[in-house]
Order: C-alpha cells, then structure tokens, then sequence
C-alpha cells in the first residue's frame, strides 16, 4: 500500500479518444456560445445589465434543477445515449440561435429559452461523461484520462471567449453560431460512433426519489467524498466573493485599465491548462493525497498573493493569483473526479457526480450574493480577505481528512 499510482503509459482505446474528442467540441460549443449570446444580446438587441443578468441566471438554473433527475437517469440507461441526447439538445438549440439571426427574430426571450435548452444539454453531458470514463480506461489510466478530458476544457474556456469576439466583430453573430452548431453537431457524431460496454442497469420501478436520496447519502456518508463535497462548496463560494469584487478593485484601487484587467483574467486560463497538464506527473510522484491537496493549498498561496495586492498594488501579483487559481484547481478538479470514480459503485456514479455538480453549482451564487453584500457595505478590500478566509477553511478541511492519508486510489466501494 506504500506506492503511488502511476498513470499508465499504454495509448487510450479508441473509445475514450472518441470521447476525448467529442468533450473537446462539446466544450467549445459551449464556451463560443456562452461568450456570444451577451455579445449579441448587448450589441444587437441593446441589452443593458439587468437583461444580461437575466439571461446568465437562466443559464445556470439547470445545473440546480436538473442535475440530480439527469445524474439518476445516467444510472439507469446508456450513458453515451444520454450524452447523444443532451449534446443533440444543445445542437438543437444552436441551430435555432441560428435561424432566428437569419430570420431576424431574435429576442432576449427567445435567447433565454435556447439558452436554458443549451445549458440542460450541458448538465447532461457534464454528468454522464464522468461515469463513462471507467467503462473506457483501465482503473490506473484514470486520472491521465481525466486530465485530458479537463484539458480539452481549459482549451476551450481559455480560446472560447476570445474567437466568440473576434467571430461576432468581423462576420456577425450568424458566423460564431454556425461554428459552435458545427461543433456541437460533431460531438453528437463521435459520440454516436463511441462503443459502450454493456453494464447491468438498474431498471427497477423504484420510486426515483429513493434514488436519488441513496446517491446523496451515499456521498455524505462517505469518508472520502464528504470533505470533498465540502471543500468544493467552501471553495466556490469564496471564489465567486472574490469575483464578484475583483474587477471593481483591480480599477479602483490597483488603478488598472481594462486591458491589463483583462489580461489578469486571461491568466487564470493559462493556469488551467497548466494545471491540466500537471497533474499527471503529481498522480505519478507523489501520494496520492499529496496529489489532491495541491488545489486547496495552491487556492490559499493564490488568496494570499491577492490580498497582499491590498499592500502592494500591483497587477504582476494579481496575474500570479490568478495563474494559482486556475492551475492548483484544477489539478483538484482531476484528481477528485478520479477518486469519486474509484470509490463509488459504477451503477451510481451518475448520481454521484450529480451530487457534486448541484452543490458546487449552487455554492456559486451564494458566493455571489455574499460578495456582493460585504462589497457594498465593507468595499472590495473586505471581499478579499473574506474569500482569503475561506481559501483557508477549505483547505483545512481536505488536510484534516483521512485523504491526506491516501498513497493510493483506495477500493471500489461495495455495491
């Protein structure tokens, strides 16, 4: 039990390189798409910022509304069917974007509802693509799999925004949508190729709401996965109170303009992809619990770095801050996927990850509201040492857990 794990080295079969691949459109169509709907809605309709708020609330209440109903039916069907569903959903709802351009009738009601239609496909894909990775890998290629599948992400999130803009700037809003369409509509096409081992389904007539309860018991009385829904929870809601005083402190008290605001920003994608690029040789070298703390402390050296801006104004250490946050996370977001799918029992796995999203979905408005209550009546500067406090919080939690004593993925729970 003293060896680390150690990624294998032998090439990923064909189905998860369909999958990878597939992941890879799928997250590019949604970045293009989430980036130019507010462009469009701001630029073509004259949406002001209680419009836009709108249409981003709507965007993400699927991710608390449907989460657990689509994690369940992950765990009781063919999760690449539903993967095929979900993404034919938000192709469906793209070429509809489309069309409405074409026609001219586009509105910020019509936007609303394709939106929401798009983000019920993304909780979909985001539940069930988890708990088909361990029908694809061999147990020990788990976290290299994952780390491409959340490269293919970063990639996405950090090149989405940027094309989005530059697509709507010189060939109109039709031009980003017929590519996120395409996108989208690959995905649907190599997921539609990608083999599935058959696995026993449960395809009882039990009550889904006793399902759904089992999934959720079942991760809070784990030892391993509690202080990891608990962590994520504490983390994202000292994230979005940090974001949601960043940009208004870093222009009125580091005195930065909007272009090197945007640059600070842009680190945290670079970060991402560092981080995703990482965690393979950290799952290799060292415990596995030593892996998995990377992120919550890279979370606090980040918050720190960002507080001392408070003494020292300066945009190189908000990069810096930024650059943590997105690399130390997202080796957190690696290794924890891998340790939820070693642990949980393969027939809930859908529910399992259902569960995580939903808490640190919601976590994130709470996070929000948070900030922006202690931004109004304490300023900006209260904000960051707030989110400072629980970038320490969260990380106490994960080094108090038995998984700082983990030199190994441990056993598949029982079912």
């Amino acid at each position: 039990m003293n060896a680390t794990t150690t990624p294998t080295t032998t090439p990923p079969p064909r189905a998860f390189r369909n999958l990878a691949w597939s992941n890879l459109a799928a997250q590019s169509a949604e970045q293009l798409s989430l980036a130019a709907v507010p462009l469009v809605a701001v630029l073509a309709l004259k949406a002001g910022p209680g419009e836009i708020g709108f249409l981003a609330a709507i965007q993400t209440l699927p991710f608390l509304l449907v989460s657990m109903p689509l994690g369940l039916l992950a765990d009781r069907m063919s999760r690449r069917r539903l993967m095929v569903w979900a993404e034919g959903l938000r192709a469906a709802s793209l070429l509809m974007l489309l069309a409405l351009v074409l026609w001219s009738k586009l509105g910020i009601a019509w936007l609303a509802v394709l939106g929401f239609l798009g983000a019920v496909g993304t909780v979909g894909f985001s539940v069930a693509a988890p708990a088909l990775v361990p029908a694809l890998v061999p147990r020990d290629a788990l976290a290299v799999a994952n780390g491409r599948l959340e490269l293919a992400r970063s990639a996405a999130f950090t090149a989405g925004p940027a094309l989005a803009g530059a697509l709507v700037a010189w060939a109109g809003a039709s031009a980003a949508f017929v590519l996120a369409a395409v996108l989208s509509v690959s995905a649907v096409g190599l997921l539609w190729s990608l083999g599935e081992a058959p696995r026993v389904q449960a395809a009882s007539r039990r009550n889904p709401l006793l399902d759904v309860r089992d999934g959720a018991r079942f991760v809070w009385r784990h030892e391993l996965l509690r202080p990891m829904l608990m962590t994520g929870a504490v983390f994202n809601i000292s994230w979005f109170v940090l974001q949601a005083a960043y940009v208004p402190y870093a222009v009125r008290v580091l005195g930065l303009g909007a272009q090197a605001v945007g640059f600070t920003l842009a680190m945290y994608g670079a970060g991402m992809v560092f981080g995703a690029l990482l965690t393979a040789r950290a799952v290799a070298h060292m415990p596995f619990g030593r892996a998995i703390q990377i992120g919550p402390a890279a979370a606090v050296v980040a918050g720190a770095l960002m507080a001392a801006t408070l003494v020292v104004h300066s945009a190189a250490l908000a990069s810096l801050s930024f650059f943590l946050f997105g690399a130390g996370p997202m080796v957190w977001v690696i290794t924890s996927a891998t340790l939820r799918q070693s642990v949980a029992p393969p027939a809930m796995l859908g529910r399992v990850s259902a569960v995580f999203l939903t808490i640190n979905t919601g976590a994130r408005p709470i996070g929000a509201a948070l900030g922006g209550l202690v931004g109004a009546t304490h300023g900006e500067s209260a904000c960051l040492l707030l989110a400072l406090a629980g970038f320490v919080l969260q990380a106490g939690i994960i080094f108090a857990s038995r998984i700082a004593t983990l030199r190994r993925l441990p056993a598949l729970a029982p079912t």
